[in-house]
């Protein structure tokens, strides 16, 4: 297990940068939220899936990105 924020497409282990926001309408109720963590890589792929599936809410950056947090060193 990694000691930073990892990105959550499949075999990328790259420094998460964004937070994707998202609802199944289908299985959550409406208040409900998950969320994907994003390299800046794959931040318009994730995206895409949850935007074309109609389940992406909102694309916010991950304070501070993973490769800044103190003490802490993230592949590029």
């Amino acid at each position: 297990m990694s000691d930073y924020p990892q990105c959550s497409a499949k075999a990328c282990r790259a420094a998460a940068s964004w937070v994707l926001v998202w609802n199944n309408p289908k299985l959550h109720a409406p208040d409900y939220e998950k969320r994907w963590l994003a390299c800046d890589e794959h931040r318009g792929s994730l995206s895409g899936f949850l935007g074309l599936r109609g389940m992406l809410r909102r694309v916010e950056p991950l304070h501070p990105p993973a490769d800044q947090l103190p003490g802490r060193t993230a592949p590029k």
